[in-house]
């Protein structure tokens, strides 16, 4: 499905492979939010640290002491995550609790999917061509 007929608050529902169709002017704008907030390093290293929490899920509590930053700094991070779509956040009581949006993941995976090599074979084996070459090394 293109992602012309997407959500406009979910850019990456139905997104379609990079690879099999050009994105529109529209479409890009509306995606680049997303990547710009996983393209921080401390952005980054917090969606992995969620993902791979026990229970996927933490609080700012669980992923401030893998960083030298303060925890409004934290907060602030996993707030960019939030508001571009791709972590869920809950509070109970005093604590936010944030958790990977499985959609946005399977969306990135397949905005990212990427077209077979012709000259691999179903393997994953190259498959070799044969090209006629003069003695110059030239092809013939």
């Amino acid at each position: 499905m293109s992602m012309s007929g997407c959500a406009p608050d979910d850019p990456l529902a139905g997104c379609t492979p990079l690879a099999r169709e050009p994105l529109s002017a529209e479409q890009a704008a509306a995606i680049a939010p997303m990547l710009k907030a996983v393209a921080d390093p401390v952005r980054l290293r917090l969606l992995s640290l969620v993902l791979s929490h026990q229970d996927g899920e933490a609080c700012v509590c669980d992923l401030q002491p893998a960083f030298d930053l303060s925890q409004p700094t934290i907060s602030h991070h996993l707030k960019v995550l939030h508001d571009a779509g791709l972590l869920h956040r809950e509070k109970r009581g005093v604590w936010v609790y944030y958790r990977v949006r499985p959609e946005a993941m399977q969306a990135f995976l397949t905005l990212f999917a990427a077209v077979p090599d012709p000259l691999v074979d179903a393997t994953g084996v190259a498959t070799t061509t044969t090209t006629a070459t003069t003695t110059a090394g030239a092809p013939a």
